[in-house]
């Protein structure tokens, strides 16, 4: 079983952003993710910057996927989206149904991100016969539904990655939360998300920590943790093990695999053990 990086999910301005996939370029993570999956309005890179990023990344040696928008809302977003479907040089990563429908229009290989419902190997058969090379595991479902899908998928023909470590994406919503949250309408919302490079945490009246703001996007307050089921994982048949970065510690979390990663008092894990999800089991 390999690692992945997925793509950054926070609005993070653009200096950082080209010093972490510098950093990405001299570890050992085999594949990487990149792109814009929340917000259109995040103009700190164009798709030619994440370009760039994606020919130095592969230049390192890595397999690079560009990760396409959500939530596709505008046609404005469409079009960006056939730029990135038809970009002729990189395999990319469907998250709306949208993507898939143009790539399989093209006759052009995707991934199924983990925001696409694909909850039975039917779909994902479905999905393959379209060009389906690789899917990730909606992150609401378990170790058990794994097993299943993939004995009914057998034999197997497509690659299966589980996203194992990070702040899970929940939802999406045509509102932006972050904006609202600061007084602002989503339209002039100046990206302030920007202030947040991890989210805007929310807490219960109880001042527990609940879900974590990004924009339009919707996360667990506590990051998803399965680095000790990786031995499971590797059983099962699954081949890459996804880490959602936060920081740069991301990277070096990722090169250190398949150690496990340090305890916290925000971990959790309950969907994979078919239990709520904030569950640290």
């Amino acid at each position: 079983m390999k690692t992945s990086l997925g793509p950054i999910q926070y609005c993070w301005p653009k200096e950082k952003v080209v010093e972490f996939y510098e950093a990405v370029a001299q570890s050992n993570v085999p594949l990487v993710y990149l792109g814009e999956t929340v917000c259109s309005r995040r103009r700190e890179l164009k798709f030619s910057d994440y370009l760039a990023l994606a020919r130095m990344l592969k230049a390192a040696g890595k397999e690079v996927v560009l990760s396409t928008l959500t939530l596709i809302e505008a046609q404005s977003e469409f079009l960006e989206l056939k730029k990135q479907v038809e970009n002729g040089e990189f395999t990319i990563e469907a998250n709306d149904v949208g993507a898939i429908y143009l790539a399989k229009e093209q006759g052009i290989p995707f991934v199924c991100g983990p925001c696409i419902n694909s909850y039975n190997a039917a779909t994902l058969k479905k999905f393959a016969s379209w060009g389906m090379q690789r899917f990730v595991m909606p992150l609401e479902l378990s170790k058990t539904w794994l097993t299943q899908v993939l004995e009914d998928l057998t034999p197997r023909q497509v690659e299966v990655e589980v996203f194992g470590h990070g702040y899970m994406p929940l939802a999406h919503s045509a509102r932006c939360f972050t904006a609202r949250h600061k007084g602002l309408t989503k339209d002039k919302c100046q990206t302030i998300c920007i202030e947040n490079p991890e989210g805007l945490l929310v807490q219960t009246q109880e001042d527990q920590p609940l879900l974590r703001l990004n924009g339009i996007q919707t996360q667990s307050a506590n990051y998803m943790d399965l680095c000790d089921q990786q031995t499971q994982m590797q059983a099962l048949g699954v081949d890459y093990f996804r880490i959602s970065p936060s920081s740069l510690a991301s990277i070096a979390l990722a090169d250190e695999l398949p150690a496990k990663s340090a305890s916290h008092d925000r971990q959790c894990n309950g969907y994979w053990h078919q239990l709520p999800g904030l569950t640290l089991s």
